[in-house]
């Protein structure tokens, strides 16, 4: 039995000369613990659809990848027999490609010009 009470007292007393140093540095700088990142966030994630939007006016017009940008920022969900759009939410129904492009460039290249921040 005073095996064992002897052992922890050298347990504890070891425990409490490890908490007496200060934390490491490194050039004078505490170490800093990195958390870690989960999943990227998307560019322009803090920004309105509009301006989003707006920013895929950037690529060549007619492209599959300004189609691309705009199916970015509003998915796709095609509807075949999908009514005339009313706003630029509404082109998303649209089933061909080259008219939900052109459905897109409509509202968007109309749209007043907003900041970028």
């Amino acid at each position: 039995m005073r095996i064992v009470l002897a052992f922890l007292t050298v347990l504890y007393a070891a425990t409490a000369f490890a908490q007496d140093k200060p934390p490491p540095t490194v050039g004078g700088k505490p170490l800093v613990q990195v958390k870690s990142r989960g999943a990227p966030e998307k560019p322009g994630k803090g920004q309105s659809v509009a301006v989003r939007l707006q920013a895929c006016l950037d690529i060549d017009d007619q492209t599959k990848e300004r189609l691309n940008c705009y199916d970015a920022v509003v998915p796709p969900k095609p509807n075949p027999k999908a009514p005339a759009a009313k706003g630029v939410m509404d082109c998303r129904f649209t089933k061909e490609e080259d008219e939900r492009l052109s459905c897109f460039n409509g509202f968007v290249e109309s749209m007043p010009k907003l900041p970028k921040s």
